[in-house]
């Protein structure tokens, strides 16, 4: 039995559904893989232990390839992706054309992912004919519970780091009426997706075991499609959490996002990777590029 230690980018969601079925059946286990997912404390540190040697696979953000790339990092493809932007309240659209000053929620607030926001938001004025100052965007770390946040503080005019199959479909629920500012409402390449990373030293010791887990995990995505009801029993069976009107939307939702012919793709990040170093957020050679597929 082959040992496969995946760290995941945060707490167990709807956006593993493809792993959680493949434990639940026992997939996994009937192709020689004994399938451990792990959660971590902080949202990077499954790549401080890909390059450690202490986990074989990591899931997180494509965008991470490149701003957490160290050598040996690998792209195995990725298997979700959503639409992600900015979230701002409807109310609050008006102040935001006006160039008025803006308070942001959102759970990591850092040098990276403000400077991204911001670009984003820039982008849908400039899309749209106005200006926004970066001084009047203010980005404030809290947690993930965007919609709870904002509305349990008036002073968040929106809220960063949104995911439509979160809280998309939450504010629809709630009629919590919205601007969500996505890859459609402002030009930038979409990164709300979820990769599969490894390295060069795990393929080299168990490059079998890496593709046995892509292929059953194919083989889950098109068994959780096809049968939804009995995914989102095992979303709640694995998790233990509370059967809710919200978690079930937001698991119908999720499904057909899932990508059936997961692959490393070299072209896929490729506008990601220009917009990050346009930003003079990252910068890689040709070489160190070429060699994460």
């Amino acid at each position: 039995m082959n040992t496969i230690k995946i760290a995941l980018e945060w707490f167990v969601n709807p956006d593993h559904l493809p792993f959680i079925a493949g434990v639940v059946t026992g997939k996994y286990k009937e192709a020689g893989l004994d399938v451990e997912i792990i959660q971590p404390e902080e949202h990077y540190d499954g790549f401080e232990d890909l390059k450690a040697g202490k986990i074989d696979i990591h899931v997180n953000e494509p965008l991470h390839l490149y701003e957490h790339h160290f050598d040996g990092i690998k792209s195995l493809g990725h298997f979700f992706e959503t639409r992600g932007g900015v979230m701002i309240r409807a109310d609050r659209v008006e102040k935001l054309r006006a160039n008025g000053k803006i308070k942001i929620t959102t759970p990591a607030s850092n040098p990276v992912t403000n400077k991204i926001g911001f670009e984003i938001i820039k982008r849908y004025a400039q899309k749209n004919g106005f200006v926004i100052d970066r001084e009047n965007v203010e980005f404030v770390e809290t947690d993930f519970w965007h919609i709870t946040n904002m509305k349990n503080d008036e002073s968040f005019d929106g809220a960063w780091l949104c995911f439509y199959n979160f809280e998309g479909v939450e504010a629809k629920m709630q009629g919590f009426e919205n601007l969500f500012i996505d890859q459609f409402e402002s030009p930038y390449p979409n990164f709300s997706a979820l990769e599969l990373m490894t390295s060069q030293a795990v393929i080299d010791e168990k490059a079998e075991a890496l593709s046995t887990f892509v292929e059953v995990t194919k083989e889950m995505v098109l068994a959780i499609q096809s049968s939804p009801v009995e995914a989102t029993s095992m979303y709640y069976d694995y998790t233990k959490e509370q059967r809710t009107p919200l978690m079930n939307k937001i698991i119908e939702d999720t499904l057909p996002r899932f990508e059936k012919n997961i692959k490393a793709d070299p072209l896929k990040w490729k506008d990601l990777y220009t917009f990050l170093e346009e930003l003079e957020l990252v910068r890689l050679s040709q070489a160190q590029y070429e060699k994460i597929w």
